[in-house]
């Protein structure tokens, strides 16, 4: 029974970490589902009061993460909230629409969609404005990854010990 509660918890951490790629996947609600896992199996006595305080602020650091992330990449090569809501849209659309290049592609063209429609700047601007969210997008799925690793090391060190 160890073994099938140990399998699925890791199975959730990946998933959680392919959520990092594939933004449709929420990477939290698995790591979350890991804790759940473990204290459904075991017990939540494992978890204290501090153990669901520091989680919670590392959930708090994760959408942070993402969000800030994406508004420095767009914003800091000129871009606009219409800049990072086409690169959220395209963020969302792109993995769907071209398989295995739309993670990239996806946000780039949102980018230069949405700054070309709302605000009718240039192509070459709007393309700036694209690198701009694809290097946020990195960014914040380096530190989103970062920051899960995190929880998953305070995770085993609450139930290990």
């Amino acid at each position: 029974m160890a073994i099938l509660c140990w399998a699925l918890i890791i199975i959730s951490f990946v998933v959680s970490f392919v959520g990092l790629v594939y933004p449709i996947i929420p990477s939290v609600l698995f790591v979350a589902l890991g804790f759940v896992i473990y204290g459904l199996f075991y017990d939540f006595s494992s978890y204290s009061w501090l153990f669901w305080v520091i989680q919670g602020l590392l959930v708090v650091a994760l959408f942070l993460a993402d969000y800030i992330a994406n508004i420095i990449g767009v914003k800091k090569f000129g871009g606009t909230k219409a800049g990072v809501w086409g690169s959220t849209v395209g963020l969302l659309v792109g993995p769907f629409v071209i398989p295995g290049f739309g993670i990239i592609l996806g946000p780039f063209i949102g980018a230069i969609v949405g700054e070309l429609i709302v605000h009718r700047t240039t192509i070459s601007n709007a393309i700036k404005i694209g690198v701009g969210s694809v290097i946020g997008f990195f960014s914040g799925a380096i530190s989103k990854g970062f920051i899960q690793l995190l929880m998953i090391a305070y995770f085993l060190y609450a139930v290990l010990k």
